[in-house]
């Protein structure tokens, strides 16, 4: 018998020892707390969009396309280099989206889209990771930087949204950049509200592009969000999102971009994300959350829940558009269900991505 009871216990103490390590190759998912040891894909990472619709190849003559990724190489490089010294993602996140709000290219900041009324209404919105603390605006019209507003929102006041007159008061008292709002002006836009009146686009009928607004340069209709997210050295996620709306737009309609959940979220233990698309959509799916969701209590891998949100459940509700997201362990992702997105990608290593149309055009 003591042989017997010796041997089992021999055979539990080998079994037991061959279960102690888990492969350290395997991408081992803890479905119980929905946490993955799968090791960093990269130290730090940043991710833009510019804005997501119809961006076929065969519209875009190589004058525009070489400006397009022209702009969006300089402002990533201004994040990364933010996140290769060492600054935090919040930095990296707000100064990118300067870039791409100065610039005519995009429907945000310099470039927003006009309203019914001829006039130019901004929202934004900036999250971060670690404390889940978050600002966000509305509706503003002569903030220069409506990314700025939202960050100082987060930081200086006890509220996550403000809207309208409101806001940029605050935005004045705060010394923030304020401008007329003809500087919004740019006489692109301004054909885009002219030919949307011609075609009656005043509510939305299941067209995208009733939601998005028309370049005529490039034959494209768009929906010009710019957005970023960004991993820094010290672990901590931050999100942000910038749009000039729906061109002409009324009623002080309001999209996904200023609404956390929606446009834009960020979780140190999960992603961050940033959503450009039809924004009721977005708003009725809470993309930008269901994505972290989907990680933190199934246990999904970012690229997992970035396809489910994306090309299952925002596409089945009827919506379109994309997101930009980047996890805790600095895997990337660039999901969108349009024809083209202009995005871009740098990481640790240095490496840049630029893209403009679907893989499958």
């Amino acid at each position: 018998m003591r042989n017997i009871i010796q041997f089992y216990f021999a055979f539990l103490l080998l079994f037991n020892c061959g279960k102690l390590e888990p492969n350290p190759d395997d991408n081992h998912q803890d479905v119980k707390s929905g946490e993955s040891t799968t090791q960093k894909a990269n130290d730090f990472a940043i991710v833009i969009h510019g804005g997501a619709g119809t961006i076929l190849k065969k519209n875009m003559t190589s004058e525009k396309e070489a400006e397009y990724k022209a702009k969006l190489e300089e402002a990533i490089r201004m994040g990364h280099t933010i996140l290769k010294n060492g600054g935090s993602s919040l930095d990296a996140v707000e100064k990118t989206i300067n870039i791409m709000e100065d610039s005519p290219l995009f429907n945000a900041g310099k470039g927003a889209v006009f309203t019914n009324a001829g006039t130019n209404e901004l929202d934004a919105s900036i999250m971060d990771g670690k404390t889940l603390n978050s600002g966000a605006s509305a509706g503003t019209k002569t903030v220069k930087n409506p990314i700025n507003l939202a960050r100082r929102i987060m930081d200086d006041s006890p509220h996550v949204m403000m809207a309208g007159d409101g806001a940029d008061s605050y935005a004045k008292e705060q010394g923030l950049e304020i401008v007329s709002p003809e500087y919004f002006f740019t006489e692109g836009r301004l054909k885009s509200l002219e030919r949307a009146k011609d075609r009656e686009k005043v509510e939305l009928d299941h067209n995208d592009q009733k939601a998005a607004f028309y370049d005529a340069d490039i034959k494209d209709s768009k929906y010009g969000t710019v957005g970023c997210v960004a991993l820094d050295k010290h672990g901590n996620l931050a999100a942000g999102t910038s749009t000039g709306g729906m061109t002409n737009k009324r009623f002080g309609r309001v999209g996904d971009t200023p609404i956390i959940g929606a446009g834009t979220y960020a979780n140190n233990a999960t992603c961050a994300v940033s959503g450009t698309g039809w924004g009721e959509y977005f708003i009725r799916g809470t993309v930008a959350h269901d994505i972290s969701a989907m990680m933190e209590y199934k246990g999904s891998t970012l690229e997992e829940a970035s396809v489910e949100v994306i090309q299952k459940k925002l596409t089945n509700l009827g919506g379109t558009g994309g997101i930009i997201a980047v996890d805790k362990n600095g895997n990337m992702m660039m999901e969108f269900n349009t024809a083209g997105m202009y995005r871009a990608t740098m990481n640790d290593k240095d490496e840049l991505n630029i893209e403009i149309y679907s893989k499958k055009e």
